[in-house]
């Protein structure tokens, strides 16, 4: 791929591929850590590590382990694993070596393990046929799109809650409705040609 292909890609995946609002990917930690907007952003950087990594790490797995042994119909479950182990790892890691960012971040890196958006954009490197720095892009693009979807919500989960909305509105179901009017803007992006 082209430096222009890739940057037109990423552009795709931020916007009008995002995970959340198009493809539906991640919407339990959407809409259950976006209440307030440092935490959304926490979970979004949490999530933009491991997306980013994982889609390096599956590739290899795919292409150097499953590929030429004729295993490709193992790919979910090999995924799966490698991301679960992966959290793992780095949950181990910042743990010892970086104890702040690991109780700055918290629940956040076991969230990630049951993320659908990171198993997802493993899946989708894979269907693309990207090649390795293409799939490290989409990957992290696809995390930038969720950490920019996840944040504006919370920004406005956040002003909701001061609203005077009518009885039957008010708590999940205006929260749906906001999400659902945040999904319509950015569909406005789903006629933009990134390729």
């Amino acid at each position: 791929m082209s430096f222009t292909e890739v940057l037109l890609m990423m552009f795709g995946a931020i916007l009008v591929e995002n995970f959340i609002f198009s493809k539906f990917y991640g919407c339990c930690p959407f809409l259950g850590v976006s209440e307030k907007p440092g935490t959304a952003l926490g979970m979004g950087m949490a999530v933009t590590f491991v997306m980013t990594i994982s889609s390096a790490v599956t590739w290899a797995v795919y292409y150097l382990l499953l590929k030429p042994f004729g295993l490709e119909y193992l790919k979910t479950v090999a995924f799966i694993l490698v991301i679960a182990a992966l959290v793992q790892f780095i949950e181990m890691f910042l743990r010892k070596f970086v104890p702040a960012l690991y109780s700055a971040m918290g629940i956040f890196l076991p969230l990630i393990t049951t993320n659908c958006a990171v198993l997802g954009a493993a899946l989708v490197n894979i269907q693309n046929g990207y090649d390795f720095i293409g799939s490290v892009c989409y990957g992290f693009a696809a995390a930038i799109g969720f950490t920019l979807a996840i944040v504006i919500f919370a920004g406005l989960r956040s002003r909701i809650d001061y609203d005077a909305a009518p009885r039957a509105f008010r708590g999940f179901p205006l929260t749906l409705i906001a999400a659902g009017l945040l999904a319509m803007a950015f569909a406005g992006f789903s006629g933009v040609n990134f390729s």
